[in-house]
């Protein structure tokens, strides 16, 4: 795998710091993602090495945790809760309104190359569902008018990058 000094560097810092290799293995997929965009199963194989556990083990964290992805995505990184709060309070068509506003299709990159739209498992706010990320950024009680908004704001920045 071809990382940066910086982010081995780092690697080498993390594991360490547990008392046990393995418990090092969200920092490291932490550190691999910032620096190639994505977890890969060569990445996912990598880090099981380091770390001396099976592949398995590094990979069911992968697919668990929905800020880890195994694929590129556009600049701006939609997340729309699907669980069961967020599904019943109309979660899928705040998903479908950010589909439409942006022309792609889920878990693609839009084909300006702005904004991938994803499903994420639990967002952990399910008191004010429905709920989505934009990058980091926590947006609540959403109905299909909150989206377009946020979806105006998105664009407009865009326009000024």
């Amino acid at each position: 795998m071809n990382l940066k000094p910086e982010t081995l560097a780092e690697i080498e810092e993390a594991i360490p710091k547990y008392p046990e290799k393995q418990s090092a293995v969200m920092p490291l997929l932490h550190a691999i993602q910032k620096d190639q965009g994505l977890l890969t199963n060569e990445a996912a194989e990598w880090v099981a090495v380091k770390l001396e556990i099976a592949p398995i083990h590094v990979l069911s964290v992968i697919t668990f945790y929905p800020f880890f992805r195994q694929h590129k995505i556009g600049r701006r990184h939609i997340r729309v809760c699907r669980t069961l709060s967020c599904a019943m309070a109309g979660g899928a068509k705040v998903c479908d309104k950010m589909l439409s506003e942006f022309d792609t299709g889920l878990n693609e990159v839009s084909p300006d190359g702005e904004v991938t739209v994803e499903f994420a498992e639990c967002l952990a706010s399910c008191g004010t569902a429905p709920v989505m990320l934009v990058d980091d950024e926590l947006y609540e009680n959403l109905d299909e008018a909150k989206a377009q908004e946020i979806c105006e704001k998105i664009k407009a920045e865009a326009m000024q990058a």
